[in-house]
């Protein structure tokens, strides 16, 4: 039997009540001051991960911080109670640990925290990449849109996540807009992606402006906040957000019916998988990060597959053939927390001709 672990945490307050559902009562800086004084738990027990060639078990393991804390409080701290985390993987059992969403992007990535324990640590992030742009290029087919034809924005695009769905997607994208804060980076990595596909690629600072125009957007920021409104959006747009905490508002899903949002990096589990904990999804379904760990103990590579800030071509490429091979899959598409209907792809569809109508 092989062990995994991985690293949870509360985006903000209103998580908390998932555990302790006495909190919904309390102010949120009150939840947090609470959460301070909080060591890691085990949250739960994962049983039933099996693919034709192994099997696993694993533990959710909570570090009691919100996004905002995590980005806020001194790194230090941060770093030393993620570490703190991953001991408790390790007393568990566990031969791998995963990092969930804020833990992976404080500090260096993952670097110091790997240097202090005893097991390998992995991001997720090669195979968040993988599921993102296979996710993005399945939706846009289904609302009509050829992607060597479409505008295509990847927001977030100097990050590790971005940066490599943005050369993936240049393969096939023939009008593709980076958009990020640092121009200087936005510009090293344009020149990257003309080198290796030979697409000159756009890119900007301005998100509002290249959000209006694009048919396509895959977005992966840190923002703690929405960054997407209602009004950003053309009709018949396809968007792909892999960010947790979410980039697009939840506005957009009451406001913009002609709007198609997808969940990026939500993968079928193989196996009778009970999680054990309510983190959203419908049973066997987990982000992309959670299952890279999961592929990587069915592999038995025990290794820190994905760290830092740079991630490669060849990296995502490798993980998703693994994921393949142990039967992981894309699942079904979902936004805020529901899976879309026929009817809702078919309202996108429709506004997304008349637009092409309207020229």
């Amino acid at each position: 039997m092989e062990r995994f672990a991985f690293v949870i945490h509360p985006l903000d307050a209103s998580d908390v009540a998932r555990k302790f559902s006495f909190v919904r009562f309390l102010p949120d800086r009150w939840v947090e001051r609470m959460l301070l004084l909080l060591p890691p738990v085990k949250v739960s027990h994962i049983t039933g991960v099996r693919s034709p060639y192994a099997e696993a078990e694993g533990w959710f393991v909570s570090c009691p911080l919100t996004a905002r804390q995590i980005m806020s409080l001194p790194q230090e701290y941060v770093l030393e109670k993620i570490v703190q985390t991953g001991k408790l993987a390790e007393k568990l059992g566990a031969k791998i640990l995963g990092l969930g969403a804020f833990t992976k992007v404080v500090g260096d990535a993952g670097y110091t925290i790997a240097r202090q324990l005893n097991i390998p640590v992995t991001t997720g992030n090669s195979y968040t990449v993988a599921t993102a742009v296979e996710a993005t290029k399945e939706a846009a087919k289904l609302i009509g849109y050829q992607l060597e034809e479409a505008a295509v924005v990847v927001v977030g695009a100097t990050g590790a996540i971005g940066s490599v769905c943005a050369e993936l997607l240049a393969r096939e994208a023939q009008d593709l807009t980076l958009v990020g804060r640092n121009l200087e980076r936005l510009r090293n990595l344009a020149e990257r992606i003309k080198h290796r596909t030979g697409l000159a690629v756009k890119i900007t600072d301005d998100l509002k402006g290249a959000l209006r125009r694009a048919d396509v957007v895959l977005t992966v920021t840190s923002a703690v906040e929405a960054i997407i409104e209602p009004e950003d959006l053309k009709p018949g747009a396809v968007v792909c957000d892999v960010a947790r905490p979410r980039d697009v508002s939840r506005r957009v899903a009451v406001e913009r019916p002609d709007v198609l949002v997808i969940e990026g990096g939500v993968v079928e589990v193989p196996g009778e998988v009970n999680f054990n904990f309510n983190f959203g999804f419908p049973p066997r379904t987990a982000y992309a990060c959670m299952a890279e760990t999961m592929i990587l103990a069915l592999e038995r590579r025990y290794e820190s597959y994905t760290l830092g800030r740079e991630l490669t071509v060849e990296q995502v490429e490798e993980i998703d053939r693994l994921a393949r091979k142990h039967g992981f899959k894309l699942a079904g598409f979902r936004s805020f927390e529901r899976a879309l209907t026929p009817e809702d792809i078919e309202r996108v569809k429709e506004a997304a001709r008349q637009k092409r109508k309207a020229g």
